[in-house]
């Protein structure tokens, strides 16, 4: 059997200490067939010490494309030469046979985006994230984020990424480089379903270590960014609802009353039975705070 190769792009800034874990685990993959992993220091100096030679050989790059998470995966996917590209965040740990097990799956399915589960950790605890099915639709994903769909569980062929008439490549123009996951996902799903194997393959570590935790104005510019960039968001109530519903609560959380009430309200009319907007309202009211609720939802392992 001819096992395709497979190039793992890790954007990295300022986590020494996780990102050398990430590496282990990327390393320590059981997959038969040739692997090269790159490193993408964004808006860091790079630690050229990490680069090794022995297979699988880890190169170590800066990000020359535009700042950001976003700009940091084109620069590591422009400069790969292998078949298939995958992403891992250098707070994430793949499990042992994460990738075998997606390319058995990529070789039985024909498919040129694969996925798989996730197990998410804070606080100690580690909780599992599946998706309770194989395939993922544009109409799922417009209704939900699926957060199990995690950027450190993509593989993707590489010559895809690279053509704008296919799933084309990360979009750099996300604000503060949020959110360019589910939009990448969803360009992927619009050509065919997303292949998905059900697994928590990918451990992925939620807490302090994010850069985006109290960015409530990024959050907030990159949900809207998504509306507008997905009519299918805005045609789908539910799925509608669910973000008027994040955008209530992270306005609320910022502060910004008059745009939290908006958003509420939008939130009810396209679903009333969609819980995010109970949340901004109760912070609203000052009965709780969003951040309070957020990490009730984290202790199990789910987020707003």
């Amino acid at each position: 059997m001819n096992f395709p190769t497979v190039g793992v792009v890790i954007p990295t800034r300022d986590r020494p200490e996780l990102l050398k874990r990430t590496i282990e685990s990327v390393r320590a993959q059981d997959y038969p067939g040739a692997m090269r992993i790159i490193v993408v220091y964004d808006q860091a100096e790079p630690d050229w010490r990490l680069a090794v030679a022995d297979e699988p050989a880890v190169m170590v790059l800066g990000n020359w494309r535009e700042p950001g998470l976003a700009g940091a995966r084109n620069t590591g996917i422009m400069a790969l030469d292998t078949e298939l590209v995958a992403f891992c965040d250098d707070d994430d740990v793949w499990h042992r046979a994460k990738l075998r097990k997606q390319i058995a799956a990529m070789t039985r399915s024909g498919a040129d985006f694969i996925t798989c589960a996730i197990e998410v950790e804070y606080a100690g605890h580690v909780h599992p994230r599946l998706a309770g099915t194989e395939r993922v639709t544009v109409d799922q994903l417009a209704r939900s984020r699926m957060a199990m769909l995690h950027s450190s569980t993509f593989l993707v062929k590489r010559s895809a990424l690279l053509t704008d008439g296919e799933i084309g490549p990360v979009a750099e123009d996300a604000p503060g480089s949020q959110n360019e996951d589910w939009d990448l996902l969803i360009r992927a799903a619009r050509l065919a379903p997303i292949v998905h194997v059900d697994q928590p393959l990918v451990r992925v570590l939620w807490g302090r270590s994010s850069y985006y935790a109290g960015e409530y104005s990024t959050k907030i510019s990159s949900l809207r960014w998504m509306m507008a960039r997905h009519p299918e968001i805005v045609g789908c109530p539910p799925g509608a609802a669910r973000v008027y519903g994040q955008l209530a609560c992270w306005s609320a959380a910022a502060g910004e009353r008059r745009n939290a009430w908006r958003y509420a309200k939008q939130s009810v009319r396209a679903n009333w039975k969609e819980p995010r907007a109970v949340i901004a309202l109760a912070a609203l009211t000052r009965v709780t705070s969003v951040e309070r609720v957020l990490g009730t939802l984290h202790k199990r392992g789910h987020g707003i």
